[in-house]
């Protein structure tokens, strides 16, 4: 018996019918500090930015993750800079 060579043959491991598998969505991280969480958040929201702000998220992103470890007690403020320039929200 011979195969029709316009038929799709499955490759090893693969099933008859699927398509590309779907992408894997990691799992958010979530540390229970909310200026940890609101760091978090601006690096995953990358993607959605120009490349020309990323350097200014990552760099932001140092000095609010510093100033929480460094004060700790603070925790009441999501990232304790509403008011700086270094705020998260602005590159």
């Amino acid at each position: 018996m011979t195969q029709d060579p316009q038929q799709d043959v499955p490759e090893p491991g693969e099933q008859a019918g699927d398509s590309e598998p779907e992408p894997v969505v990691p799992e958010r991280v979530r540390t229970g500090s909310d200026r940890v969480d609101a760091v978090i958040r601006a690096v995953e929201e990358l993607e959605e930015r120009p490349i020309e702000e990323h350097v200014g998220v990552f760099e932001s992103a140092q000095v609010q993750l510093r100033r929480a470890l460094d004060d700790p007690g603070d925790e009441g403020q999501v990232g304790g800079a509403e008011h700086s320039d270094d705020h998260l929200g602005h590159a």
